[in-house]
C-alpha cells in the first residue's frame, strides 16, 4: 500500500497517517510493525529491489548481459520513478546483496576485471547509471536536448521536449560508452601485468 501511495503522490505526501487510512487501520498501530516512516521508506526500496532481475543469461557475452543488466535496471526506475527519484538521494540505496550490485559485479567479473577493480569500477557504474537515470526521471535530460547550441534569443520559446524514442536512443547511447570504456579499462590493466 505504501508503494501505491508512493507511486501516486510521492514520498513526500506519504504519511503514516496516510498509509494507516489506506490500510483502514489505526495510525498508532503502525507503530507495531515500524518504528516511522524511514523504515517504511527502507522497506519498500527493499521490496522494489528484489522485483530487479539480473539478467542471469550467462551463455551471452558480458557486454549484453552488461547491457540488459542496465535496460533492466532502467525498466525498474520508470515502472515506481517517484521512489526511485528519492532514493538515489540516499548514499545506501544499493547494498551488496541486491540483485542489481550482485549482477553488476557478475557483468565485471565475466569480462575478466581483476577482483581488486571491481568495486571501483562497480562504484562508477552505479554513479554514471544513477546519474543518468535520475536526469531523465525529472526530466532535465529531456530538456538539456533542446537547449540551443548558443543562447537563444531574449523573446525565444522552450523548445519542445523530444519524444521517448529519442530518449530511448540517448540512453543507450550511454550505455555503449559505458561497455567500451570497461573494454578499454580490462585490456589497459592487461598490458600493465
Amino acid at each position: 500500500m505504501a508503494l501505491q501511495l508512493i507511486d501516486a503522490d510521492g514520498v513526500e505526501a506519504l504519511t503514516m497517517r496516510k498509509l494507516a487510512a489506506a490500510l483502514d487501520a489505526n495510525p498508532m498501530s503502525l507503530y507495531h510493525h515500524v518504528p516511522n516512516k524511514d523504515a517504511v521508506l527502507r522497506g519498500v526500496a527493499e521490496r522494489v529491489g528484489s522485483q530487479f532481475r539480473a539478467g542471469e543469461r550467462e551463455g551471452i557475452p558480458w557486454q549484453d548481459r552488461l547491457r540488459e543488466l542496465a535496460l533492466g535496471f532502467r525498466e525498474l526506475c520508470h515502472r515506481h520513478p517517484k521512489l526511485m527519484g528519492y532514493s538515489f538521494a540516499r548514499p545506501d540505496y544499493i547494498q551488496p546483496e541486491d540483485p542489481f550490485w550482485l549482477g553488476l559485479t557478475d557483468v565485471l567479473a565475466a569480462a575478466k576485471l581483476p577482483v581488486s577493480e571491481i568495486p571501483r569500477v562497480a562504484a562508477t557504474l552505479c554513479a554514471m547509471f544513477t546519474g543518468l537515470l535520475f536526469g531523465e526521471l525529472n526530466g532535465a535530460l529531456q530538456r538539456w536536448t533542446t537547449l540551443p547550441p548558443a543562447p537563444a534569443d531574449p523573446d525565444g520559446e522552450d523548445a519542445p521536449l523530444p519524444p521517448k524514442d529519442m530518449v530511448d536512443t540517448m540512453f543507450s547511447c550511454a550505455l555503449d560508452a559505458v561497455i567500451v570504456g570497461v573494454e578499454t579499462h580490462v585490456a589497459r590493466l592487461r598490458e600493465d601485468v
